[in-house]
């Protein structure tokens, strides 16, 4: 007799194949075959709380990897509690799958169990979508799934696999199971070369550029090519999303809050792997007499929004490592001569960092957001991954927070979801043990998939989260405030005084309330010493609002 195979050990089998050593799932009846599959061939099932949780633990898991992650969740209200994650990696350029139950093919469109028409839903959100009609095609199917994750800019897929078909077993020989490394090609495209020497022309000719390191540079991991680029042709470089943490703070091309004076008075300004979305004021914020240039991933992304003088279509690193090896092998490069613009630039810099920091060392009670990402930042290592998770204090943080690593920095992306920190967190620690992963939570986003804290403490993945409380879901209440007036400022957006720490202790782990800010370092050095996932809740002043809550145009 022939061996046999089942379609939920044939998923297993592709997910090997691909690198996955880890799924995220709440289970169901749908999927389980797939966990057996996972245990024959040693991937580590992780069971969270909720859905959301395991699709934006994939998304997670992809950013810190580099491999693309995967979730598991069950037929009906499983997929559609995913689809904030898959939505959030749609838009975050995150290469994962979404595997999703579905009921049999025998009964189909016979009412079963948490039948919903999955494919069309997840369609808009992902880069692939599709059922699985048949075991025998299982693992290719899921394969192929992987392959299109990586067209173009990276992003998600979704696959929904019938009961029956994930049930059924079928002779060994008549499975399709695609060979690792030989179903999909490269896609790392240094650009065209024209493109690449008037690039180089622009350098060379520049006499005030400056360079936008987006978040594509660390999905590319273009780190070093984007450090020799800037260090060899002496140009300022600013970071966002994922780049921030290419050059560590201190580097004298490391810049970040003079970006605002670098776009109004460049005559170059090149932006890599960052699209002209609201972000960046949709192109506007640049200088319209300044030269641009766009490099991304995606084609669709170049030129969007705002016109470009030059547009190339490739991978961050290779595109940055070919123009600095062409502008370097000229006579005059311009190098030399921006001595006095990088200067100009540190003026700026270091006038806007004066100005801020009695707040950041403010002794008030409630604390000043500014104090306590201050101290954050201080208590940041070159191991510490670094993760936002809300939307206030988070604000805050982005002035202020600079990781000392390149990969270090973590936030939802420009669909700005919040609940993506404890699964970030997971991910990260599942991921990278030998990293300290630290958590930055506002209250409100804390909520929505706080009880997966036990998760990280079931499964010993220590961590340190810090609340910073308000009891307010306060850039929503500032634009409310501003709107419609004081007295309509809480309507909708005002939370209850919760103990957060004592939320950390119930669950097992560690956890403090802080209202001093003199406590703020001390309680976060007894949360690393502890070993344990930990909450330091730190009672914010509700009255101050982040500079980039109070700009933000939709409540003007």
């Amino acid at each position: 007799m022939s061996e046999t195979i089942s379609g939920g050990h044939l998923v297993a089998k592709a997910l090997k194949a691909e690198g996955v050593d880890v799924i995220y799932t709440l289970c169901g009846g749908h999927i389980i075959d797939i966990y057996d599959g996972c245990v024959d061939e040693g991937i580590e099932v992780i069971d969270v709380r909720h859905e959301q949780v395991a699709a934006h633990a994939a998304d997670g898991y992809a950013r810190i990897t580099g491999k693309p992650g995967c979730a598991v969740v069950t037929a009906g209200p499983g997929t559609t509690d995913a689809v904030t994650g898959v939505a959030n990696a749609f838009r975050a350029e995150s290469p994962m799958l979404l595997i999703g139950g579905q009921g049999a093919l025998s009964q189909h469109k016979m009412g079963s169990l948490q039948d919903l028409p999955h494919v069309d839903m997840m369609t808009p959100i992902t880069k692939f979508a599709a059922t699985v009609p048949s075991t025998e095609r299982v693992a290719d199917i899921v394969s192929m799934a992987f392959r299109e994750c990586y067209h173009g800019a990276p992003g998600p897929s979704f696959l929904e696999i019938p009961r029956d078909v994930l049930d059924a077993k079928v002779p060994l020989e008549k499975a399709r199971i695609p060979e690792p490394g030989h179903y999909r090609a490269s896609t790392r495209q240094q650009g065209d070369p024209e493109a690449i020497e008037r690039l180089a022309d622009l350098l060379a000719h520049a006499e005030k550029p400056c360079i936008l390191l987006g978040s594509q540079v660390w999905t590319c991991r273009g780190t070093d090519a984007a450090i020799d680029f800037v260090r060899s042709l002496n140009v300022p470089a600013y970071m966002n999303g994922s780049g921030r943490g290419t050059l560590p703070p201190g580097d004298p091309h490391h810049f970040q809050l003079s970006r605002r004076y670098a776009f109004t008075e460049a005559d170059l300004i090149i932006i890599v792997g960052t699209p002209f979305d609201f972000r960046m004021g949709y192109g506007k914020r640049l200088s319209p007499t300044a030269k641009v240039v766009q490099i991304d991933l995606d084609y669709r992304t170049v030129g969007k929004n705002r016109d470009i003088d030059l547009g190339i279509v490739g991978d961050a690193g290779l595109v940055l490592a070919a123009a600095a090896q062409a502008a370097s092998g000229r006579i005059e490069n311009g190098a030399a001569r921006r001595k006095e613009w990088l200067e100009e630039l540190r003026a700026v810099e270091t006038q806007a960092y004066e100005k801020r920091l009695p707040r950041q060392l403010s002794d008030a009670q409630p604390i000043d957001p500014y104090r306590l990402v201050h101290e954050i930042n201080e208590f940041l290592t070159e191991d510490t991954i670094y993760i936002g998770d809300g939307g206030d204090i988070v604000t805050f943080s982005g002035q202020v927070v600079q990781p000392k690593s390149p990969g270090h920095w973590m936030d939802p992306g420009p669909l700005g979801t919040l609940g993506v920190g404890m699964a970030f967190a997971m991910a990260a620690k599942q991921a990278r043990r030998d990293k300290e992963v630290l958590c930055l939570f506002g209250d409100g986003a804390f909520s929505l998939t706080g009880w997966d804290f036990e998760t990280m403490v079931r499964f010993d993945l220590p961590f340190i989260g810090i609340v910073g409380n308000n009891s307010s879901m306060n850039q929503i209440r500032y634009g409310q405030a501003a709107k419609y007036g004081e007295d309509r400022g809480r309507v909708g957006n005002t939370l209850g005084d919760i103990r957060y720490g004592d939320f950390a202790k119930l669950l097992g782990g560690y956890g403090e309330e802080v209202r001093d800010p003199a406590e703020i370092r001390p309680a976060l050095e007894r949360a690393r010493q502890s070993g344990k996932p930990s909450l330091i809740n730190v009672w914010v002043d509700p009255e101050v609002y982040a500079p980039g809550t109070m700009n933000q145009t939709m409540y003007k």
